[in-house]
């Protein structure tokens, strides 16, 4: 197994990366699809973050009402982190379960844990590689105003509430830049499956990767 971490600050085009590498081959793990399964409607999570932050975090269906979650906790880094100290043990489990389902199935799979959060996170950053999607923050600024609807306020608090370009680049193993056009921003993450697959291939058989 090759494991990678993939990053990047909001608006930088993680996602169009991890589509290209799954065309390519490589399993995705996601860190924002198992957040959310984490808090999913009924789940003890859930249960955990009422209790924590109160009924009014919770629609009338019972089920989390993510932007006044968010609202309360965007600014708090206490109340920021006694939610990650909910969220993140569950999200951990349900990434290793899905780890181990890959395994089994494919020993040998390159497996890409999109985790956009992964230096705020303080990681231990056990993995074979870390690529950034990297993109200076004004074009993710422009990318958030005109793709997500965002005010310009909120677009640069939500760009400043995140780790610095420079603190990325400072863990990143592979920079692919997302400010390129997008056939130049595919073409390099081609070339660094290439590059993967090809040392993949001269590697000893009893060679082991990543977590």
């Amino acid at each position: 197994m090759v494991t990678i971490a993939l990053t990047g600050g909001i608006g930088s085009g993680k996602t169009t990366i991890a589509q290209r590498l799954a065309e390519l081959g490589g399993v995705i793990l996601d860190a924002d699809v198992f957040a959310r399964e984490a808090v999913a409607f009924g789940t003890p999570a859930v249960r955990r973050i009422a209790d924590r932050f109160g009924r009014d975090v919770l629609l009338p269906d019972g089920s989390l009402d993510r932007p006044a979650l968010g609202a309360l906790v965007f600014g708090d880094e206490e109340a920021r982190a006694a939610l990650n100290d909910i969220v993140h043990p569950e999200v951990r489990r349900l990434t290793g379960a899905r780890l181990d389902e890959v395994l089994a199935d494919d020993p040998n799979a390159l497996v890409v844990h999109v985790i956009p959060l992964l230096v705020e996170s303080r990681s231990n950053y056990d993995y074979e590689e870390i690529w950034v999607a990297d993109a200076p923050a004004a074009v993710r600024e422009e990318r958030l105003v005109e793709g997500r609807g965002m005010t310009q306020a909120e677009a640069r608090a939500r760009i400043a509430a995140q780790a610095s370009d420079e603190e990325r680049r400072r863990i990143a193993d592979v920079l692919i830049d997302t400010s390129a056009p997008l056939d130049e921003t595919l073409e390099q993450v081609d070339g660094e499956w290439r590059r993967l697959a090809a040392a993949a291939l001269r590697a000893p058989e009893t060679q082991t990767y990543g977590v």
